[in-house]
Order: C-alpha cells, then structure tokens, then sequence
C-alpha cells in the first residue's frame, strides 16, 4: 500500500512538472517556407528565449496570417500562433512574452517586412522598426518601437 501511494505521489509531482513547464515555456506554431534562412534564424531566437518552438514547412505561410485575420499590408515571410494570439513577421520574443502576460483583447503581433536587426535578421545594419499590436477589429497601434 506505500509503495502504491508513494508511486502515486511521484506521478502526480511529474504531472505538475509538465504542467508548470509548459506554462514557463509557451508553445510556439510556427508556419514558413522551407527555404526561408531568415524564419530559421527567429525560430532560434525563439527556442533561446524559451519558447517551445513546433516549426512547420508549408507552401504558402500567407494563407496562416489570412486565417488569423491580420491584415495583408503586415505581412512577412512567416505566421506564427501562440496561446490564441498570431505572430507576424520578426517579433521579438520579449514582446511576444509581454503580450502572454498583458493578455489584450487582439488579434495578436506583427512586424511587416524583414527589418534588418529585427531577430532572424541580425547583421551588420540595423534598421528601425515597430512591432504593431493587431487590436481585435484588424486595426492596429505601435506596441513596440525599436531603433
């Protein structure tokens, strides 16, 4: 009968382990082309940050942001999705965890383009550039500034 309840506990304790670290480390969907060095490059930013990182290859990443109904004129070369929110483009992983804590009524995050400097797009230059926040009505304000 101890063994039994001491196995019990054990099982219960690793089920909190995994429930807790799945709560500390977000699971991240990440839709790009296979071909994209630059997406490979942000999903390692990602996995640094401590995101869980599932990264999928698809034809056409464009139809992911169509679906989470961020608008045409932000978009980039990948969609990601994160707890029910959509992520465009080069987001930074310290404004994606900024929004997982704020939790606002939006659609999600979006970064157009590829800005040089943005993560993923490391190098020598470094352009500014904004992180918008996709409010749930599809418009959107500058959440994040960066030089």
């Amino acid at each position: 009968m101890k063994r039994r309840i001491f196995l019990q506990a054990i099982v219960a304790s690793t089920i909190g382990l995994s429930v807790v670290a799945s709560a500390a480390n977000p699971v991240i969907e990440v839709y790009k082309s296979a071909s994209c060095g630059c997406c490979e490059g942000w999903v390692k930013h990602l996995r640094e940050a401590g995101f869980t990182v599932n990264a999928h290859d698809v034809a056409n990443p464009s139809d992911y942001r169509e679906k989470a109904g961020l608008p045409n004129e932000l978009g980039s070369c990948h969609t990601a999705m994160v707890q029910n929110y959509a992520i465009e483009g080069h987001v930074p992983a310290a404004e994606i965890k900024r929004l997982l804590a704020e939790k606002p009524k939006a659609k999600g995050l979006a970064v157009p383009s590829m800005p040089m400097g943005s993560p993923g797009m490391e190098g020598a230059r470094k352009d500014a550039y904004d992180v918008f926040l996709v409010r749930a009505d599809g418009r959107y304000t500058v959440y994040k500034h960066y030089n």
